[in-house]
C-alpha cells in the first residue's frame, strides 16, 4: 500500500535566536521518518516557519516534540513582531500531500490538538477543515487582537479553547492547529517605505478587500449596512489574505500574502496584479519572495506564463521554466532562489538517494560497464528513447525561435510540448526499469521455509516480474509516441535541423526494440498466459509501428538532405 505523506508547517514566534531555532529543529529530526524540508527565520517577523513531510504518525510526534521544546524556551509576554500571532508555536497545519484524504487529515489534526493538550499542557483552537466550530474555520477570526487579547478573550465561554487547559498562559498563549490545503506565503517588494501605501495595495488586491466610506476614501466615513455593520469592498484576488508591512533588515515595504489556494489565484496572477495595482499607485515592484516551499506545479506554471507573454517555446526544460519563473517575479531579489530547497518535491528527493538519471553520461555509461546487473538493456533503451525525444524537442524549439518564423512559434511550442513529455517520463522509466529488477531480486531473497512462505514469495516474484515487463512495455509506448514529433520536425521542422530529426526516428526505434527484448526475455515468469499473451502481441504491433514510422521519417529526412 502506498505511504500516506503528510506536511505540516508549525511557524514559531521565534526568528532571531539561532540557538531557539536549532533546538526546535533538532527535536524534529529526532524522530525517525520525519524530513525537515525548509527552516525559514525572520528576523522582522520574529518568526520562523518551519515545513516537514512523512507520515502521519511520526509527523505528529515530531510537531509535539518540538512544542515542548518551544515552551521551554520562548516567552510570548516578551515577544514582537511584524506577524500577527497570538502563541510560541502560533499556527501547526496539516497539509496532505499523498495518498491521503482531508477527512483523514482532519483527523489527525485533532489527534495532535489532544496530545498537545494533554501531554504538553497547551491550548488552542482548530481552524479551516479541522475546525469543530464554523466561526473558528478562518484562522484571522481565531487570532483577532493577537496575544494581547487573549486575557480576554479566554474569559469569554464562546472562545473557549478547542483543547488544552483553557486558562490563559503568558509565556505560551494559544496554539491554532489546523488542516488545509497547500499554502503559499508570498511576499511582494515594492520601492517604498511607507506602509500606508503598501496597506492600499494590500487591500486593492486581497479578497476581503477595504471597508466603504461615503466618499471613497480610507479617511472617510465608514458605510453601514441595516444590520449595523461595516459595508466591503472586495479586492481583485480570490483565496488571497494580505497586509502591508515595512521590513526593517531589507529597508522596503511589502504587500505579504497568504495565497490559500493556488488553484483560484496562483502565484504569478497574484503577482502580476499587485505590479497593476502598485503601478496605478505611482509605486513599483521591484521583486518577491517565497516564505516556505511551493509546489513545483506552480513555478512550472508560472514559468510558462511567462514565456506564453515572451511567445517563447513552453517545451524547454522544467530548470528552464522555472530560471524563468524566479527571473520574471524577482525571488532572487532579497537572497538567492535555490530550488532543491524551496520546491517541495525537490526538497523531498534530496534524501531519496542517488538516482541514475541524475549521474553524468560518463558515469552512467561505466556504471553500466560494471559488474553490477543493473542499470541493464531496459534502462538504457529508456535512456536512448529520451535522448531521441529530446532531440525531437530540440528541432521544434529551434524552430519556434527561428527568426521570420513568429507567427508560428505557438505551433511549434506545441511539439516541443509533446516531445518534452516524452523525454521526461522515459527519464523516469530509466531508474523505473532498474528498480522493477531490484524488485525481482528481492522477492527471489524473499524465505520460502513454510508452505505460507513459499506462496508469499511465489506471488511477490509474479507481482515484481510484472512489474518488470510493464516498465519498458511504457518505454515502448512512449518511444513510439515520440516518432510523431521526429516525424512532424521532419516534415515542418527548420530544414537545417533535418538530420537531428532523423537521428532521433532511428533513436527511438531502438528503444522501442530494446525495451521489446527486455519484455520477452522476463514472458518465461509469467504464470498469468493470457495476460503475457497479450502483452507480446500489443508489444509486436509496436514494434512494427516503429520499424515503420523510421522508415518512412527516415525517407523524408533524406530528400531533405
Amino acid at each position: 500500500m502506498a505511504r500516506q505523506l503528510v506536511e505540516c508547517v508549525p511557524n514559531f514566534s521565534e526568528g532571531r535566536d539561532a540557538a531557539v531555532i536549532k533546538q526546535i529543529t533538532d527535536a524534529i529530526e529526532s524522530v525517525d521518518g520525519v524530513n525537515l524540508l525548509d527552516v525559514d527565520p525572520g528576523v522582522a517577523t520574529n518568526r520562523t516557519v518551519v515545513t516537514m513531510v512523512g507520515e502521519p504518525e511520526p509527523v505528529i510526534e515530531a510537531a509535539v516534540r518540538a512544542a515542548r521544546v518551544a515552551k521551554q524556551l520562548i516567552d510570548m509576554a516578551k515577544h514582537t513582531g511584524e506577524h500577527p500571532r497570538f502563541g510560541a508555536m502560533d499556527v501547526c497545519p496539516l497539509v496532505p500531500v499523498s495518498n491521503i484524504t482531508m477527512d483523514e487529515t482532519v483527523a489527525w489534526a485533532h489527534k495532535l490538538g489532544k496530545r498537545l493538550g494533554d501531554e504538553v499542557g497547551i491550548s488552542g483552537y482548530f481552524y479551516e477543515h479541522a475546525a469543530k466550530i464554523d466561526e473558528r474555520r478562518n484562522l484571522a477570526v481565531c487570532r483577532e487582537g493577537e496575544y494581547e487579547a487573549l486575557p480576554a478573550r479566554l474569559a469569554q465561554a464562546k472562545w473557549k479553547p478547542d483543547f488544552g487547559p483553557g486558562r490563559f498562559d503568558s509565556a505560551w498563549g494559544v496554539t491554532a492547529v489546523g488542516a488545509r490545503n497547500f499554502l503559499v506565503a508570498y511576499n511582494v517588494n515594492l520601492n517604498t517605505t511607507s506602509v500606508r501605501r503598501a496597506n492600499a495595495i494590500a487591500y486593492d488586491v486581497r479578497e476581503k478587500g477595504r471597508v466603504k466610506t461615503d466618499d471613497g476614501t480610507p479617511d472617510g466615513k465608514p458605510l453601514i449596512d441595516d444590520n449595523g455593520k461595516k459595508l466591503w469592498q472586495p479586492g481583485s484576488l480570490k483565496c488571497v489574505k494580505g497586509i502591508g508591512w515595512f521590513i526593517e533588515e531589507y529597508g522596503v515595504a511589502q504587500i505579504s500574502m497568504n495565497l490559500t489556494d493556488i488553484t483560484v489565484t496562483p502565484v504569478h496572477i497574484a503577482f502580476d496584479e499587485v505590479v497593476a495595482r502598485a503601478e496605478a499607485r505611482g509605486i513599483r515592484v521591484t521583486g518577491s519572495e517565497l516564505v516556505g516551499l511551493i509546489p513545483l506545479a506552480a513555478m512550472l506554471d508560472a514559468g510558462r506564463h511567462y514565456l506564453r507573454k515572451q511567445r517563447r517555446s513552453l517545451g524547454v526544460s522544467d530548470a528552464e521554466i522555472i530560471k524563468i519563473a524566479v527571473k520574471s517575479m524577482g525571488l532572487d531579489e532579497l537572497a538567492p532562489f535555490h530550488p532543491a530547497k524551496k520546491i517541495i518535491e525537490y526538497a523531498m528527493e534530496a534524501g531519496a538517494g542517488r538516482k541514475l538519471v541524475d549521474m553524468t553520461v560518463a558515469g552512467f555509461t561505466h556504471e553500466t560497464a560494471s559488474e553490477s546487473k543493473a542499470p541493464g538493456g531496459g534502462s538504457v533503451s529508456a535512456a536512448i528513447g529520451a535522448f531521441g525525444a529530446a532531440l525531437a524537442t530540440m528541432v521544434a524549439n529551434l524552430s519556434s525561435h527561428k527568426r521570420g518564423w513568429d507567427e508560428r512559434w505557438e505551433e511549434f511550442s506545441d511539439w516541443a510540448v509533446k516531445g518534452k513529455l516524452c523525454h521526461d517520463e522515459l527519464l523516469r522509466l530509466v531508474d523505473e526499469d532498474t528498480d522493477a529488477f531490484n524488485r525481482i531480486v528481492a522477492a527471489w531473497g524473499m524465505p520460502a521455509s513454510t508452505d505460507t512462505e513459499k506462496a508469499a514469495k511465489k506471488q511477490a516474484t509474479q507481482d515484481a516480474t510484472k512489474d518488470a515487463i510493464q516498465a519498458p512495455m511504457r518505454v515502448m509506448e512512449v518511444s513510439l509516441r515520440s516518432m510523431e514529433v521526429a516525424r512532424a520536425m521532419a516534415e515542418i521542422g527548420l530544414k537545417a535541423s533535418a538530420s537531428d530529426a532523423g537521428v532521433a526516428a532511428l533513436a527511438a526505434r531502438s528503444a522501442v526494440m530494446g525495451a521489446f527484448l527486455n519484455v520477452k526475455i522476463n514472458a518465461g515468469g509469467i504464470d498469468d498466459k493470457v495476460w503475457i499473451d497479450d502483452v507480446l502481441e500489443r508489444g509486436a504491433t509496436m514494434q512494427e509501428q516503429a520499424i515503420t514510422a523510421e522508415r518512412e521519417i527516415l525517407e523524408i529526412v533524406e530528400a531533405t538532405l
